[in-house]
């Protein structure tokens, strides 16, 4: 190990979340690590000729987010042909990035929006018509997917889907037809989500070169919120090994930016003991290095198991036959020493899996493996101890920020003074996290999540909790950073700026500590180090982060600014956007600076050719 630090950050205002130096003014990091974190005039002693030195500029430095709970492996491969209207303030803003959006995405490819807002976030409190869409883009596929309740798809989407008046419902959702028997382009999950995400399969695949770009660019994203690690909870059409292989190459290839710990999530009903065996079979818990690494089982153990979290509709009752299969499931990763989670919104669930856990339990000791609950808005005190006595977590997302206008309605304003109790979990003595379950249930930004927290308000600005259930920002922080290094099994390593542990922080945009409560929400990174290495820089830190390729193809949303709206910074970037002189209808001819490649155009059969270039017809 060399003895002078490769990096060191002075005048800071360094949260370090560790006790027993609470605050700093300076680090100094080696070999991907903190070599000394204190007073400026003690850390600058230990420069060496080699050392690069930052000034801070007095701004506060806190360790890298860690989301416990995202849908990242399975995000990046589709962020790029993505809108997002995460974050957006009003129905009109978003429908004029959707139009403009039509305008640049050639045929025939379609226009996304997959989760991350809420209708409640608008200024009109309501989503767009059907009508709305078809007048947006006549011609263009639209596909809109608003949290797990309901996806809106135009004309030209449903051509594309083939949907028709023929078209049976599937189990637990409805392809909603008018009058005429004629599919209106809504569809519901009442409450299975399948039939919303099975439409969105039907569309437009990225070649694998696109999907490595696409997921080097949400990792940028995610690094620009200050996010620097995450733990993967697998997703429903996310198979292992194969829709892995981006994720290992890019691992491979050292352009990882974010640190990920994947769960394996169970593909199919009833085969879920054969998955969970064969995979014991490839993979073992910790196998990997601290960027990338196996973490055990979940969300999803069995099917039969999941209560959907749509609060628009009755809590779902689980078929008398789950306990045996869950039983069947968790024998095998307990005897094979996997940690696991499992996906559980309500008490009456998390009651029914508590059972099976201790009758495993009784006869293979869990023994310190790290298990724990997902979501569960509705736990019970009686569950929680349950949990805590068999040494069991729960990760918890901000989904009732965006749902809990929905969850009023339907259990009133007295039962969502508690979903999650997170208060209270925290002083029973459950290990407690917290993450997003972005990108579709909610949104990844965790600025949301730690301003949800603290505040215990929707996006649509009611407040749900009493002050009793809030926590403090620094109790949220530590949520969001060391508690969640217990979710990979990493405590102890990462989650605090402290000597020895890996060297992940964030330069915020505002001090989180100081900025008025509604003003968390606006908070960005200026500089992401990971490893001690820039990962993210804006403002005077830009320069310090390598740049990445521009968004493949050349008319991905993410080129004309698509991502998590933050509106104090969102000006400058349309500026940066209306300074390019060189606009034509055709973004792959037309931006020499903008190409993502030099492959050639004039092939009408590659994705550069019919399906990347806006002039191709021409």
């Amino acid at each position: 190990m060399s003895t002078a630090p490769t990096l060191i950050v002075r005048n800071a205002k360094i949260t370090t979340l560790d006790r027993q130096n609470p605050q700093a003014k300076a680090l100094a990091i080696t070999d991907g690590r903190y070599l000394a974190v204190g007073a400026e005039d003690e850390v600058m002693k230990l420069a060496g000729a080699g050392t690069q030195i930052i000034d801070a500029a007095k701004r506060r430095l806190i360790p890298g987010l860690i989301d416990s709970h995202i849908h990242v492996i399975r995000g990046g491969l589709n962020y790029n042909l993505e809108l997002r209207w995460d974050g957006v303030p009003s129905l009109a803003d978003a429908m004029r990035k959707l139009r403009d959006q039509v305008a640049r995405t050639p045929a025939p490819q379609w226009i996304r929006v997959v989760g991350g807002f809420t209708e409640w976030q608008f200024a009109e409190k309501r989503l767009p018509t059907i009508d709305e869409l078809n007048a947006a883009a006549p011609d263009t596929p639209v596909f809109i997917l608003h949290l797990y309740d309901r996806a809106l798809l135009n004309a030209a989407a449903l051509r594309a889907v083939g949907y028709t008046r023929d078209t049976p419902n599937p189990p637990g959702g409805w392809i909603v037809k008018d009058s005429r028997g004629e599919p209106t382009g809504l569809l519901l999950a009442e409450p299975n989500a399948l039939l919303l995400y099975s439409a969105l399969a039907k569309g437009p695949k990225l070649p694998i070169e696109y999907q490595r770009n696409s997921t080097r660019h949400f990792m940028r994203e995610m690094n620009r919120l200050g996010v620097t690690s995450v733990v993967d909870a697998g997703g429903g059409f996310q198979n292992y090994p194969d829709d892995y292989q981006v994720i290992e190459d890019l691992h491979a290839s050292g352009e990882l930016t974010l640190r990920i710990a994947y769960n394996l999530f169970t593909q199919k009903p009833k085969e879920e003991v054969s998955d969970f065996s064969n995979w014991a079979k490839l993979v073992k818990p910790g196998q990997g290095d601290a960027m990338y690494r196996h973490n055990g089982a979940g969300e999803m153990l069995v099917f039969s198991a999941a209560d959907f979290e749509d609060f628009r509709q009755p809590r779902p009752e689980l078929p008398a036959g789950m306990e045996n299969e869950l039983e069947a499931v968790v024998r095998v990763l307990v005897s094979n020493r996997w940690p696991f989670r499992l996906h559980a919104t309500y008490d009456e669930s998390i009651g029914r899996a508590l059972d099976v856990f201790e009758k495993v339990n009784a006869e293979i000791p869990f023994d310190g493996l790290h298990w724990f609950f997902d979501h569960a808005e509705t736990v019970s005190d009686r569950n929680i101890e349950r949990i805590a006595r068999l040494g069991g977590g729960i990760a918890i997302q901000h989904r009732m920020s965006y749902q809990g206008e929905y969850f009023i309605e339907r259990y009133g304003a007295k039962a969502v003074e508690r979903t999650p109790p997170y208060k209270r979990m925290l002083e029973m003595g459950v290990h407690v996290g917290a993450g997003t379950d972005a990108t579709r249930v909610a949104s990844y930004d965790p600025w949301n999540a730690l301003w949800w927290l603290s505040t215990g308000k929707t996006v649509g600005g009611t407040r749900m909790y009493p002050p009793a259930n809030l926590v403090d920002r620094e109790t949220a922080l530590t949520m969001y950073t060391k508690a969640n290094a217990w979710f990979s099994n990493e405590e102890g390593a990462k989650g605090q700026i402290k000597i020895g542990q890996l060297a992940d922080f964030a330069l915020l945009s505002a001090d989180y500590f100081s900025v008025p409560e509604d003003q968390i929400r606006n908070l960005v990174s200026v500089l992401t180090v990971v490893g001690g290495k820039p990962v993210y820089g804006d403002d005077e830190f830009k320069p310090l982060a390598p740049a990445l390729p521009p968004a493949m193809p050349d008319w991905s949303p993410v080129n004309f600014g698509s991502r998590y709206y933050k509106p104090d910074r969102e000006a400058a970037h349309a500026m940066a956007q209306a300074s390019c002189a060189c606009a034509t209808s055709c973004n792959v001819h037309g931006h020499a600076h903008g190409r993502a490649v030099t492959t050639a155009t004039d092939d009408q059969n590659g994705f550069w050719g019919a399906l990347g270039c806006s002039c191709w017809a021409f």
